[in-house]
């Protein structure tokens, strides 16, 4: 074999490792490109952090698809709606977590339907209600508010005694997040969501019903209203749907408060949701990264503009038009 056959091989090596470094810096280029056409927001998703964003143990940021962290929204707004203990929100959203994946499924065992898998042949209602995330969480809490001494069962034991499945032990293991979800969603954590400011025209309508369908009159929840002015060059305006609380005790009304906007901002990718105004916060759709940003007037800071700012007791819903 002659000296040119044998340094052929490693001649080519070289040219190799360039080809295959030009395609990641071309796939890299094209990624960037992906995310500023869609305004920096990157793909859709969300996360939920426990107070102060501990991290280890319980205190684990969960991150979510847009579905799943709707689906959680509405399991922890159905609870804070009928004032069960925080305990009761994470014994549903362990159980949704371990049934479904916080998804809404069509199918599963036998006749099993939705986030709990709950089965119309054992008296959970029609397919139709139990596919309803509001209708499925709400039964799941009456028919676990009646387990006598349920507050003080292991969490993996008051969800068996509800759901009667066929692996008892199986929902333990979601304590530690469904932990983080309840104090995202009713406590003292937060819920950020991030992904692309919405394209197409929202639905403020089915915003305002699905509140009132949840809340009923312990909210006070406006009409959807003329167009607001939209923030600066973001396009069409903005109907919105403000959120209010009628009198009672504070702490009551700041928890459904905070619920509710978290619900919102859960919710944005599929309701068309582009701005979340609550208390000194703001939260904008496809900008910071889907962090709630202050709403300090005059600032220059604020993540969305001066007049989305919702006084102390309300949220302010600007959906897409």
């Amino acid at each position: 074999m002659s000296p040119t056959d044998h340094s052929s091989p490693r001649r080519r090596r070289p040219l190799l490792k360039i080809a295959g470094l030009l395609v990641l810096l071309a796939l890299g280029g094209y990624l960037v490109v992906q995310y500023q056409s869609n305004g920096g927001g990157g793909a859709p998703h969300c996360t939920a952090e426990a107070p102060g964003g501990q991290r280890g143990g319980a205190g684990e940021p969960y991150e979510m698809s847009p579905e799943q962290a709707g689906n959680a929204a509405t399991i922890a707004a159905v609870g804070v709606a009928k004032g069960v203990p925080d305990r009761a929100l994470t014994i549903a959203l362990a159980t949704a977590m371990q049934e479904s994946g916080l998804r809404n499924l069509d199918h599963g065992d036998r006749d099993s339907l939705g986030l709990f898998q709950q089965r119309p042949s054992q008296g959970w209602g029609t397919p139709q209600e139990i596919r309803d995330p509001v209708y499925a969480a709400g039964i799941f809490y009456d028919r676990l508010l009646d387990v006598r001494g349920w507050e003080r069962l292991p969490l993996t034991d008051a969800a068996q005694e509800v759901q009667l499945s066929g692996f008892p032990g199986a929902y333990a293991k979601h304590e530690s997040n469904a932990t983080v979800l309840t104090a995202a969603f009713a406590g003292g954590g937060s819920v950020t969501c991030g992904g692309p400011a919405p394209t197409e025209p929202g639905r403020p309508e089915q915003v305002r019903a699905e509140l009132v369908r949840i809340f009923g009159k312990q909210v006070r929840v406006d009409n959807p209203a003329a167009p607001a002015p939209a923030k600066a060059g973001a396009g069409a305006p903005e109907a919105e749907v403000t959120v209010g609380q009628p009198q009672g005790p504070a702490d009551s009304a700041f928890r459904r408060a905070r619920v509710v906007a978290y619900w919102a901002v859960a919710h944005s990718h599929d309701l068309g949701i582009a701005r979340v105004s609550y208390a000194s916060r703001g939260w904008t759709a496809g900008a910071a990264g889907g962090a709630w940003q202050s709403e300090r007037a005059g600032s220059g800071r604020s993540g969305a503009p001066r007049d989305a700012t919702a006084q102390a007791d309300e949220v302010r819903i600007f959906v897409h038009r």
